[in-house]
């Protein structure tokens, strides 16, 4: 059966090391002119939500998605060279990641609360954006509750490459918090949880994940998991 790989990106892929919630206060400073009291809360929470919670919790008044897109974009484009430096690829995810892209019958993107742009600055930076089709992912621009961003990609895979990438089966997650789980369940994919985040292996099984793993290590072992 062809496999649809919908990767997370912080903390399952990369660990950012900061740098994502600087771009947070970096875009909430470009929207109000104002420097950012509060960190944003992100914890698998998609773009949309994160800068709408940011801007409620200052008492800024609120902007059009549009601008804050836009802003978002700016901030990432300009933290590029600070993540190249602090961020770090996570054990056992280019080894995971190469040999699944040799795969032709599997299909590997991500599934993102972030932006395409900052999606693509945070691959890019990390030397990984060549390994995914980001044609096909599902971005925080897409919708704000995370599940539709599963149901974009699968939809986006399908047309491109056909239907049997959009059937239920086909796609499974690989993501590191509750969130992730349950937009896998929403989302019609499966799920594959990893504990290298915020959330032990007790709160992502708590929160449905049927298979969770300390890391990403084992490249055969996920692989076989994956494919079998």
């Amino acid at each position: 059966m062809p496999r649809l790989i919908l990767w997370d990106v912080d903390h399952t892929l990369i660990e950012n090391a900061g740098v994502s919630k600087e771009i947070y206060s970096t875009a909430f400073a470009i929207l109000t002119g104002q420097d950012a009291q509060h960190a944003a809360r992100t914890d698998g929470r998609t773009d949309r939500q994160i800068m709408a919670g940011m801007i409620a919790e200052h008492g800024a008044s609120p902007y059009d998605w549009p601008q804050i897109m836009n802003a978002l974009e700016r901030a990432g484009a300009a933290h590029r060279d600070v993540l190249a430096a602090r961020g770090t690829v996570l054990l056992g995810v280019v080894e995971l990641v190469t040999a699944l892209a040799e795969r032709p019958d599997v299909v590997q993107t991500v599934v993102t609360g972030n932006v395409r742009a900052n999606a693509q600055v945070k691959l890019g930076a990390l030397g990984l954006a060549k390994l995914f089709d980001l044609d096909v992912g599902g971005y925080g621009s897409d919708h704000v509750e995370r599940y539709r961003l599963v149901e974009s990609a699968r939809q986006r895979a399908s047309v491109k490459y056909g239907p049997e990438f959009g059937e239920a089966g086909c796609a499974v997650v690989i993501g590191d918090t509750p969130r992730d789980v349950e937009a896998a369940r929403l989302g019609g994919a499966g799920i594959l949880a990893v504990a290298s985040g915020l959330h032990s292996a007790d709160e992502l099984r708590s929160a449905g994940a049927r298979r969770v793993i300390a890391d990403l290590g084992d490249t055969a072992e996920i692989l076989r998991y994956l494919l079998d």
